[in-house]
């Protein structure tokens, strides 16, 4: 009995990193696109080689958290940082309050744009449709969006599956040639490196959100087992979705497609069953993660709300604050206005900031880390 539980938990948490991976933004395929198959050839083993990185990584940082019981990120910093945790755990809190700013920006473009692509309302009309309506879901219904959020994730992977899979058999000739049109291209491997370690870097962020999982495993080898997983099911979907993309890539209008999935679908099969079903997903997929966000951001400036009893109410329905009102409608109409800037733009210049600003708070940190405790076995 407890080695199925033992199982369960490693695999739960290898799709937390999967789930948290895959959210509204992938599965416009505008991240896959932009970092890896505009670089050719190399984006099918790419993709691979960024997830093998994040797995170093994820894996070090959850084996790190159960190890020495820290499971908020906050003092799984103080921990880990040791004697530099003034500097870096507080640098740490200003690159996760920049995610918290990028990421629901992130998400009210892609629902934006893929309400533009099928409607022909201007972008910037449907990115306030959608801000609306994801202020009024963080306001009365985050509680729901956090029940749904398993089956949500679900129903994103299998509409991926269901989209990606008729339409990569369908069009094996359009990926062959795609595949021939890169290699002739000979677009330099050092670019495709780059751009893969730039997507790997802005992913370690995610371990703010990852070490709290720690605190399900038995012991911490189970963290290296659950990260082994998940890169074999993240690893998988991405070379899935670059070969869905490569069925489109000789398009001369592919490139500059903000949705390219959508794009995808549209000039691929069944595609009048497929271009709602995709858009519906992704629209679900990306105001789920804004709501989220924006909840998260809500709480850090407000705090945790008390009853006269000093006991949480963080539970309790409907009883909110015009302090939090306030609060959710600032982020609102800040990841609003982030989110003129594009798609595109925000996923190729905000991500790579993101990563850009990882290197010295996470990368580094880490690296020195592991050889100076030698991979935490140094008492």
């Amino acid at each position: 009995m407890k080695k199925n539980k033992t199982g369960a938990v490693i695999l739960g948490v290898a799709f937390v990193w999967f789930t948290t991976h895959f959210g509204g933004g992938f599965a416009s395929g505008a991240q896959i696109y932009s970092y890896f198959v505009r670089y050719g050839i190399w984006s099918l083993i790419m993709p691979v080689l960024a997830m093998l990185y994040n797995t170093v990584f994820f894996a070090y940082s959850l084996r790190f958290a159960r190890k020495h019981e820290v499971y908020d990120y906050r003092s799984y910093n103080n921990e880990f940082y040791g004697r530099f945790a003034p500097i870096f755990s507080n640098l740490f809190e200003i690159l996760y309050i920049c995610v918290m700013c990028v990421a629901p920006a992130v998400a009210f473009a892609t629902g934006g744009a893929t309400l533009s692509t099928l409607t022909g309302l201007p972008y910037l009309f449907c990115t306030f449709l959608i801000g609306v309506f994801i202020f009024v879901v963080a306001i009365f219904g985050t509680d729901l969006v956090r029940k749904v959020a398993s089956v949500l994730s679900i129903c994103i992977i299998a509409g991926l599956l269901i989209v990606y899979i008729p339409n990569i058999i369908s069009g094996l000739s359009g990926i062959s040639e795609a595949a021939d049109s890169m290699a002739q291209a000979e677009l330099p491997l050092g670019d495709a490196l780059y751009s893969a370690f730039l997507y790997g870097t802005f992913q370690l962020s995610n371990i703010a959100v990852f070490v709290q999982h720690a605190k399900s495993f038995d012991r911490p080898g189970d963290a290296v087992k659950s990260m082994g997983v998940g890169f074999v099911v993240n690893a998988l979907m991405m070379v899935m979705v670059v070969l869905g993309l490569m069925t489109i890539y000789t398009d001369p209008e592919a490139a500059g497609q903000s949705v390219p999935t959508l794009f995808m679908v549209q000039n691929g099969v069944g595609a009048s069953f497929m271009t709602p079903l995709i858009s519906i997903l992704i629209i679900l997929g990306a105001v789920s993660t804004a709501v989220n966000m924006v909840a998260a951001m809500v709480k850090r400036i407000c705090g945790e709300r008390k009853n006269t009893s000093g006991k949480s109410t963080e539970n309790r329905k409907f009883q909110i604050t015009r302090k939090e009102i306030i609060a959710a409608l600032i982020c609102c109409i800040v990841d609003f206005g982030i989110a003129q800037f594009g798609l595109l733009t925000l996923i190729q210049k905000a991500y790579s900031f993101l990563a850009y600003l990882a290197i010295p708070v996470i990368l580094i940190p880490y690296i020195v880390h592991m050889i100076a405790t030698r991979f935490d076995t140094r008492n």
